[in-house]
């Protein structure tokens, strides 16, 4: 019985961080690309036409967006926020998943002054769409040496009509403004060519390294290719990190319920001990006579291992498919099943039962039976 609730209750643990993991992602997903490319000196790099002509050959690439990324001044009835303005091309729906963020109104036009806000920054400014009374204004320092007289001289200025407004989650939801890749180009004096990254979309199987690979040979060694999960190294460490520690405490759970296998082994040794000792005068030797207690400890740990997967799968199916536990009204309480937490289930109850058997088992000796 304590090996079955041990690992049901692992099991069924370890789906619920995998999907708490999976929620948690869920929202960087939204917005952020399959590979992502940064220059690695300044913040902007040329992009020719030789080198997106190279990148649209590249096997296993859905699709690519060229961006600009700059924390500058928003402006708005004397209210101010300082976030990033992140300019798109028309390709930026391509590679992300748009419609899935729009949280009301539209997203921008090509070659207009449109920005999509976030709703945490709608909040702050109290802002709303197409608001022609009210300008929302966008400040951004201008480049250069020298002394600065005045603040017209400081900045580009311009003023932006928010037209949509999207919604991930709330420390998403005030990062970044959408914009024109255009406006952006304007507003920090870059050259037609000239971007901050190249957002890119994978197709479906596709070999990353490979393409990886192929964009550094593009970009001569002078860019860096990272992944989502390298674009959110912080967040998944942190939860591989609660996974690791969860998965330890609970199998130490585990040992402790497989102190009580250890202790009926050796009960059951004490009491077949006329039986053993007939064995042994018949020839049998004292390594067989231990493999009796090591096979049956280990078959007490494979079939409590397997019952208790089976009532463990149960459950988390359970509240898959009929989201018997809620988290808020509308959000049930995440899971996922996953053969791998199978493996990792079965591998942790059957290593550390042969390891109780074997040292109950080890209690089987000459002096004993003497």
């Amino acid at each position: 019985m304590g090996i079955i609730v041990g690992a049901m209750a692992l099991f069924v643990v370890l789906s619920v961080f995998s999907g708490l993991k999976v929620f948690s992602l869920s929202f960087t997903n939204d917005i952020d690309p399959d590979l992502k490319i940064n220059s690695v000196l300044g913040k902007s790099f040329l992009v020719s036409p030789e080198q997106e002509a190279a990148i649209n050959k590249i096997e296993g690439l859905a699709s690519y967006s060229k961006i600009i990324e700059e924390r500058v001044l928003f402006t708005f009835d004397d209210k101010q926020e300082v976030t990033y303005l992140k300019g798109v091309d028309t390709n930026f729906g391509k590679v992300n998943d748009i419609k899935k963020i729009m949280y009301t109104g539209q997203w921008i036009e090509p070659n207009t002054y449109q920005v999509v806000v976030g709703y945490g920054l709608t909040q702050k400014f109290s802002l709303g769409l197409l608001d022609f009374n009210k300008q929302l204004e966008v400040l951004v320092p201008k480049p250069g040496k020298g002394n600065i007289e005045n603040a017209d001289q400081a900045f580009n200025k311009s003023t932006i009509v928010p037209v949509g407004i999207y919604a991930i989650s709330e420390d998403l939801d005030s990062k970044y403004v959408f914009a024109d890749l255009g406006l952006a180009q304007e507003l920090l004096e870059y050259q037609p060519n000239q971007v901050s990254g190249i957002e890119l979309k994978e197709k479906v199987g596709a070999d990353e390294n490979a393409i990886i690979s192929k964009l550094q040979t593009i970009f001569k060694n002078k860019v860096t290719v990272k992944n989502r999960a390298q674009l959110n190294e912080s967040l998944y460490k942190m939860l591989n990190t609660e996974n690791i520690v969860v998965y330890l405490i609970f199998t130490l759970v585990i040992v402790v319920a497989l102190f009580n296998l250890i202790g009926a082994l050796i009960m059951m040794i004490l009491d077949k001990k006329g039986n053993l000792k007939t064995l042994f005068n018949l020839g049998v030797e004292i390594p067989s006579l231990r493999k009796i207690f090591l096979l049956q400890g280990t078959l007490l740990s494979v079939i409590g291992g397997l019952i208790g997967l089976a009532l463990g799968i149960a459950i988390v199916l359970v509240q898959q498919h009929f989201e018997l536990i809620m988290l808020t009204p509308t959000l049930a309480y995440p899971v996922v099943f996953s053969l791998e937490n199978v493996a990792i289930v079965m591998g942790t109850i059957v290593s550390l039962g042969f390891i109780a058997s074997l040292i109950a088992s080890s209690r089987v000796s000459k002096k004993l039976l003497e």
